[in-house]
């Protein structure tokens, strides 16, 4: 694997575990695709380190059991917003 992907694996895991970012916002923040991000973490970085792997997992498990509550909450905003119009 080149240095330049296990740095940016490594960079990426530091950043989820930092901020309790999602897939999506750090794929923003890098400026990479989801799915770079997604294998990144997933799978690469198991690889490059082990103990970062579990903490990063930890925290996107953390945000993947969430989501469904984000959503609701960005719906009711969204009908909070219109019914002030």
């Amino acid at each position: 694997m080149k240095d330049y992907i296990e740095k940016r694996a490594v960079e990426l895991a530091h950043y989820i575990i930092e901020n309790n970012a999602t897939v999506r916002r750090t794929a923003k923040v890098f400026n990479i695709s989801k799915s770079t991000v997604h294998k990144d973490v997933h799978e690469r970085l198991l690889k490059i380190n082990p103990a970062l792997y579990k903490e990063a997992q930890a925290v996107l498990e953390l945000n993947k059991a969430e989501r469904h509550i984000r959503g609701g909450m960005a719906t009711r905003e969204k009908y909070m917003l219109e019914r002030e119009k």
